[in-house]
């Protein structure tokens, strides 16, 4: 069973790789160097990890659901997929917060220093 839920999520996230990692191809602005580019450098890895834990999350989240529906009614196994699917949506509520907290702030610093 452990090995079929390793290969269910390798799978989960071989698939999901590309569709988070994709950027658009965009013209290079002149004089395009300075704060401006590792400004961009983090919001780009801020976003594939939060893309990256969306994808897992929810991986957890179907893993939570399979499992209590092959429970079978024991009340172990069935606590046990319960705690998976609570904590897999909370660990996805913080990093969507995290998310925005960090544009929050990004946006407030580039208003009050110029950017």
């Amino acid at each position: 069973m452990r090995k079929l839920k390793l290969k269910l999520m390798s799978l989960y996230v071989a698939i999901g790789m590309p569709v988070i990692l994709t950027n658009t191809a965009l013209a290079a602005t002149a004089g395009g160097s300075g704060v401006s580019s590792v400004e961009t450098f983090i919001k780009s890895v801020i976003t594939v990890i939060t893309g990256l834990a969306g994808l897992v999350a929810t991986g957890f989240i179907v893993v939570g659901g399979f499992h209590y529906i092959i429970s079978s009614g024991n009340p172990e196994r069935m606590d046990r997929a319960k705690r998976t699917i609570t904590f897999s949506a909370l660990g996805l509520a913080i990093s969507i917060a995290a998310f925005v907290i960090s544009n929050i702030v990004t946006n407030l610093a580039n208003g009050a220093f110029g950017g």
